[in-house]
């Protein structure tokens, strides 16, 4: 009875050292994904009035003529239109631009003020064990 338990023992070990040896090989290997996020940017336009419906489909179709803009990424709320777009193709003013041009719309470009602008927008809290501990491990597989 015990050889077969030293058999056993050893078996799963080894299919542990196997499975221990493929995730560490892994983790040192293999590098993150890089994105083209991080030229994407999120801009808004506020309307004076609500927009309809009717507006609504004609503000996407006007914003979705506009170069740099992906068709997917607009969203029409009440009386704000919020829209992605790729800052190495263009910005918000020139698309606010671009958009009255095409019709009369009355609307303003949403700017924001300084004092967010500069603001952190990490939730986390950057002096926490937690936060640096994440960002050591991270730093040290990436």
């Amino acid at each position: 009875m015990k050889p077969i338990i030293k058999k056993g023992l050893l078996i799963i070990g080894g299919i542990l050292l196997l499975c221990i040896s493929i995730l560490l090989y892994h983790v040192i290997t293999v590098k993150p994904a890089e994105y083209e996020n991080a030229n994407i940017q999120v801009s808004r336009i506020d309307f004076e009035n609500n927009i309809d419906a009717a507006q609504a489909k004609q503000i996407c179709t006007d914003l979705r003529s506009i170069k740099g803009l992906t068709s997917d990424s607009i969203i029409v709320k009440r009386n704000v239109v919020v829209y992605f777009h790729n800052n190495k193709m263009t910005n918000s003013e020139k698309v606010f631009n671009e958009l009255m041009h095409k019709r009369d719309y009355k609307a303003k470009r949403f700017i924001v003020d300084a004092k967010l602008a500069n603001k952190a927008v990490c939730p986390m809290d950057q002096n926490s064990f937690s936060y640096k501990l994440f960002k050591t491990v991270n730093h040290f597989f990436n």
